[in-house]
């Protein structure tokens, strides 16, 4: 009995049996863990070096005419400007998304749920054709449109329209199983307390949000620069005027300028360096 006490209690004469997650042998760990640092390292710290040494390749003179060309200045205008009008509609966006599902019972929540998700569903592509098909000129405002002389597609609002599409999930999805875990006690008790809405969402519930927030503000402006699908059916690829960075890396690449197309590629890296670094910093922050 005593024998069979220490088997089925995982116990043996010479030790305790191993148990949790690593139980496999040191030969197997390590050759999954090296496996992966190879495939790693030869679909994304491989491409991102090439990005630089193909940028680089003809100097820094080269380069430096590719990233100051006054089209590709534009460029780099017209991403901000589109990032920048995205963000902040996503960002009221979520809130709201979020608050009304995390706090708030009502008919008709997994209907919001499912639209807040439909831009994961939809390819980008059929999102900027169903934008040409309402705003184009043959489109069904496209006649209103014209009769105002507003013009949408293959101009400035197209493409802060079709930004904002496939970047409204985001913080929306960041907050919203945030806001579930956290409960509504708070909240609750600051009401019961005789405290407002807006006193009880600015002094409980956004400083246990804002490293969700801020996660997801970043993860929103990172989809927002790097865009290509929706973007390129709704802009025209007018040189100069509706060619964010993605189009105009595709451009140059068409053209064999591939210097300058990886030159100006190299741009977006380190803007998505940039956001991996502001992400693991807010990571971190929200850990401890």
């Amino acid at each position: 009995m005593h024998a069979g006490g220490n088997r089925l209690g995982g116990g043996t004469a010479e030790g305790p049996a191993r148990s949790g997650p690593l139980t496999e042998r040191r030969l197997v760990r390590y050759l999954l863990i090296g496996l992966a640092l190879a495939f790693l390292g030869f679909f994304l710290v491989v491409p991102l070096l090439l990005v630089f040494v193909k940028g680089f390749a003809d100097g820094w003179k080269v380069y430096l005419e590719a990233v100051r060309e006054p089209v590709a200045l534009s460029a780099v205008r017209l991403t901000l400007l589109a990032a920048a009008s995205a963000v902040p509609v996503n960002l009221l966006f979520g809130l709201a998304a979020a608050w009304a599902i995390a706090k708030f019972r009502f008919r008709g929540k997994n209907v919001l749920i499912t639209l807040i998700d439909l831009p994961f569903a939809v390819s980008p592509v059929i999102a900027g054709m169903v934008f040409v098909l309402l705003f184009g000129a043959h489109g069904v405002l496209g006649p209103l449109l014209q009769a105002h002389d507003v013009k949408v597609i293959f101009a400035l609002p197209g493409i802060v329209l079709a930004t904002i599409f496939v970047t409204s999930p985001l913080i929306a999805r960041e907050l919203i199983p945030l806001m579930q875990a956290q409960g509504n006690d708070e909240e609750e008790a600051a009401v019961t307390l005789g405290a407002s809405g807006w006193q009880t969402f600015r002094r409980i519930s956004l400083p246990k949000i804002k490293w969700g927030l801020l996660y997801g503000i970043v993860l929103c402006n990172a989809r927002a620069m790097g865009e290509f699908g929706a973007v390129s059916v709704v802009s025209g690829h007018i040189r100069g005027l509706t060619n964010t960075l993605p189009l105009h890396v595709e451009i140059l690449y068409n053209e064999y300028q591939f210097t300058a197309a990886f030159a100006v590629a190299s741009l977006l890296t380190l803007l998505a360096l940039v956001t991996l670094l502001l992400k693991t910093v807010i990571e971190w922050r929200s850990a401890h």
